[in-house]
């Protein structure tokens, strides 16, 4: 009797303790709560969230150790929480590297076994790709060439690998300081010039103190929510199986969202007074080529071999010239 009992009885349901400096509100959380909700009533409430919204949990860094020592089980990453976990992966984020979201999709899907494997040996599973946008720089100054930005005071985020080769490419000694502390920096005149996706620069308030934008992107914003793989791998196939179905379906959606917003952030932007320069001429792309292509270079190494950036780059030639192979 007592087993029968015991058999029947409901067990506690495995909590996701996972933390987000998405704020609370935002269509980050929003997509997270229809998640959570989806993933209990496909479970019978065997797995469940706990939302730690707004960085209350710390930054990147320490939460990539609150996972590793159990404190959480997951969150929401930007490229620098994901270069603690797997440095190859931000090659997604590398200078000039993507033109379009479509070239972006494309090495998702084609490169999907390099970055999910980089990604399991820091610890994690991959439960979908969360895009922050386009990163663009926003200036009090007008800026129309790589020879303009030469004349800027450029902040650069404090061990922002990425962008350091970037500004190094075009030659900028660039003025390294922290996200906290850009907003009183560009009311100083410390610096005149930032860069970001346009829906984070409207959430920091960054616009009210540039006039202009410039119209190429430095590069492409990702992100990722990852799992603890030990979390990952205590549960059933079939709860496996439902935590990644679920959880794909909602993070393909907020990435849906996110373009949509970071366009609609954008044309807002534009109408509230801000320039933007004209799109690049076929010179200055060829010019942005060659930039690039230094700045990748100068990553080698420091977060993905040489091997990958060659397959990655290769991919997209093939993507733009027509000689991809078709999936």
């Amino acid at each position: 009797m007592l087993a029968a009992v015991l058999g029947t009885a409901h067990a506690d349901p495995k909590v996701i303790k996972f933390a987000t400096l998405a704020p609370e509100g935002s269509t980050w959380m929003k997509v997270m709560t229809a998640l959570d909700k989806e993933l209990q009533e496909k479970t019978n409430g065997e797995i469940k969230f706990k939302m730690f919204p707004g960085g209350i949990q710390g930054d990147e860094k320490d939460v990539v150790k609150k996972v590793r020592i159990g404190q959480l089980q997951a969150a929401g990453f930007t490229g620098v929480g994901l270069g603690e976990v797997a440095p190859p992966v931000r090659i997604l984020d590398a200078p000039w590297l993507f033109r379009s979201d479509k070239e972006l999709d494309y090495v998702y899907k084609a490169f999907d076994k390099d970055l999910t494997s980089a990604i399991e040996k820091g610890g994690f599973v991959l439960l979908g790709w969360t895009e922050l946008g386009p990163v663009y720089v926003f200036s009090k100054n007008t800026i129309d060439s790589p020879e303009d930005m030469k004349k800027q005071k450029m902040w650069v985020w404090e061990g922002d690998p990425i962008a350091e080769a970037a500004y190094k490419a075009i030659g900028v000694s660039p003025i390294e300081l922290s996200v906290i502390d850009v907003m009183s920096s560009l009311q100083t005149g410390m610096i005149d010039a930032v860069y970001g996706p346009p829906m984070g620069v409207v959430a920091l308030q960054w616009f009210t103190r540039a006039k202009h934008i410039y119209g190429t992107p430095m590069a492409m914003s990702t992100g990722a929510v990852l799992l603890s793989k030990k979390f990952f791998d205590g549960l059933t196939p079939e709860q496996q199986k439902i935590v990644l179905e679920v959880s794909r379906k909602h993070l393909r959606e907020l990435n849906e969202l996110s373009r949509k917003e970071n366009d609609e952030a954008l044309a807002s932007l534009e109408k509230q007074g801000l320039t933007m320069s004209a799109k690049a001429t076929p010179e200055l792309l060829k010019t942005y080529q060659e930039l690039g292509q230094k700045a990748r270079r100068e990553l080698v190494g420091k977060l993905y071999p040489a091997e990958l950036l060659d397959r990655v780059e290769k991919s997209i030639s093939d993507l733009r010239s027509g000689k991809a192979k078709k999936s």
